[in-house]
């Protein structure tokens, strides 16, 4: 009941249309109820051998044009609050995730998380907009029939009425059992959807590789798995849902003998009982409408449940509210004891001291899993340290808004991420309001001008999915010159000429070396002509600073780096994509 509640908070800034929906529903239910009563009238008319039946029949047809109306009228209402519902939802749900931390999506499958914010929050939309309304006005229609009926003849009242107990007891046991077979239909929903992203994004590697078959093999199985558990609900639905559309009709059963009865014995008028009749076959619609609404509320509260746990996930990184602006500097690095651990595992830095200059480049090695990208990644707070302080021109960054400070950090990873958007829009990402010269001038700089005016619209040209349609290099181009045109205080390239040939590789290098210049930088690679840019290399081992100096000083004097000069290119020494993400401790 706690998520029911918690729903229904999302009907309040539309308070007016649902009461709206209401009162037309109201209006609505009371022409239907009233109809009955207006056709034993006409058959008692009949009876008597009045043929003036004209205003009874105006009547009646008067009743079902206004019910026509007025449900047409609630019907446009109850949409028009159920997709600003459906609006404000999906609003919100976006606008959370965009404020966690990029440790909850480490641990998330893209799809588990698109599924919650489509297939989950459909549900909650439509029972918002619609299964309230058919609830309310089954139970006006319910009750409504009943006070008639109990106006004109208590006693065959009290056997029409008879089986509504019935009805609610299998409406309770109803929701009591589809509630948990609905919630285990939604994550399975969810696995099939993820299982489903996968699959697309990863369809270069399955081609590659001929695994299309293993694939769906994999997927058939989601498949399956989401049809067993469909099926539960479905036999749980096929059980109840007939059961109470079933029990009025006793009720029908016995008006039909106890009003026959009665009507022969002069306890009632011909009109009445078809009156009647007319009540009970009222009650069959409504009470199975029910059943069906029933359902859906139990689907939107389980869903509503998998929403929640997203919702309610506080972010475990954000702004202090009285963050310190960023203070004028050129972007001096410092680290003093800092340790970081993934959730759940070993410490990945153990008491790393670092300083690193305004204006300074220096380069970060070491063979794989040692914790450079792990290091780069507290300088934007993109994680928090366990243990120690992460400084930037003074100030912790714990202590500074968190917007302001990323602002002022340009970050090239080995993967390439791009939009499905043009290239100009793709570069121009981090400025928006960047001219078309400052957009080339990037490029250029990136070494990616040529290419991209080769392309069939030049900067105009959208790429695919994820930038698929560019190849590595280019992708990897672009990406530069993404964070090149940002013209930030503090520079990350993490591995960002992996994906470049050794020309091409020089070109970017040689542009590089003037945009550093002046600017703080920190590089992670794998090649001895991108590590050499640096003013200085630190060696990482083991989460430790092993060693720091220049070049030539750590040949002489570290075993590690030496290794790495003499093996010159192999990445499994000094490779960059090192760390699975996962949450870490602390964030």
């Amino acid at each position: 009941m706690r998520v029911f509640w918690r729903l229904l908070s999302f009907l309040g800034p539309y308070k007016p249309g649902v009461g709206a929906s209401f009162g037309l529903a109201a209006v609505a239910t009371g022409m239907g109820v009233a109809l009955p009563a207006l056709i034993g009238a006409t058959v008692n008319r009949i009876e008597d051998g009045n043929a003036d039946l004209m205003p009874l029949i105006w009547a009646i047809l008067g009743a079902s044009v206004a019910r026509l109306l007025f449900s047409f009228l609630r019907r446009e209402v109850a949409g028009r609050v159920s997709l600003a519902v459906e609006f404000d939802l999906r609003n919100r749900m976006y606008g959370h995730l965009q404020s966690l931390e990029l440790g909850f999506f480490d641990g998330q499958q893209t799809g588990q998380l698109m599924s919650r914010a489509t297939v989950d929050l459909q549900s909650v939309r439509f029972f918002l907009g619609y299964g309230l309304i058919f609830i309310a006005q089954s139970l006006l229609s319910v009750l409504g029939a009943a006070t008639v009926m109990l106006v004109v003849n208590a006693e065959l009242a009290a056997v029409a009425l008879a089986p509504v107990p019935f009805v609610v007891w299998a409406a309770a046991r109803y929701g009591k059992l589809n509630r948990p077979a609905s919630q285990e239909v939604q994550q399975r929903i969810a696995e099939l959807t993820a299982e489903a992203e996968e699959n697309v994004s990863g369809v270069r590697v399955v081609k590659a590789f001929a695994q299309e078959p293993r694939q769906y093999e994999r997927f058939s199985g989601r498949v399956a798995r989401v049809f067993s558990q469909s099926m539960i609900a479905t036999r749980i639905r096929a059980l109840f849902n007939p059961l109470i559309g079933f029990l009025p009709q006793l009720g029908l059963a016995a008006i039909l003998l106890v009003g026959g009865q009665q009507y022969f014995a002069g306890k009632i008028d011909l009109g009445d009982f078809v009156a009647f009749y007319g009540y009970v076959l009222m009650l069959v619609g409504p009470l199975r409408t029910l059943g069906v609404s029933l359902g859906m509320a139990q689907r939107a509260v389980a869903s509503g449940n998998r929403m929640f746990e997203i919702l309610d996930r506080e972010p475990k990184l954000a702004s202090p509210p009285d963050a310190r602006p960023l203070p004028d500097g050129g972007g001096a690095i410092a680290l003093r004891g800092v340790s970081a651990a993934y959730q759940g595992g070993a410490a990945i830095l153990h008491g790393v001291d670092l300083d690193v200059g305004a204006g300074s480049t220096v380069a970060l090695v070491g063979a794989t899993g040692s914790g450079k990208t792990t290091l780069v990644g507290l300088v934007p707070r993109l994680y928090d340290p366990t243990a120690g302080t992460v400084s930037v021109d003074g100030v912790d960054v714990r202590e500074l808004d968190l917007e302001e400070l990323r602002d002022q950090v340009a970050l090239v990873s080995d993967d390439a991420f791009l939009f499905s958007a043009s290239v100009r829009d793709n570069i121009a990402y981090s400025r928006p309001d960047a001219t078309d010269a400052e957009v080339a001038d990037a490029a250029r700089r990136a070494g990616a001008h040529e290419f991209i005016e080769r392309l069939p619209d030049g900067y105009a040209t959208r790429v695919g999915d994820r930038g698929l349609t560019l190849s590595g290099g280019q992708r990897q181009r672009v990406a530069i010159a993404r964070a090149l045109i940002k013209d930030a205080r503090i520079l990350i390239l993490d591995d960002a000429t992996s994906s470049v040939d050794s020309t091409k590789e020089q070109e970017i290098l040689s542009a590089l070396s003037g945009v550093m210049r002046g600017r703080t930088t920190l590089i992670i690679g794998h090649r001895l002509s991108t590590i050499r840019l640096a003013d200085e290399i630190v060696v990482i081992e083991g989460g430790t600073i092993a060693a720091r100096g220049t070049h030539d000083e750590l040949l002489t004097a570290s075993q590690i780096y030496r290794q790495i000069a003499e093996q010159g290119e192999p990445e499994e020494c000094v490779g960059v994509a090192d760390e699975p993400r996962r949450e870490m401790v602390g964030l």
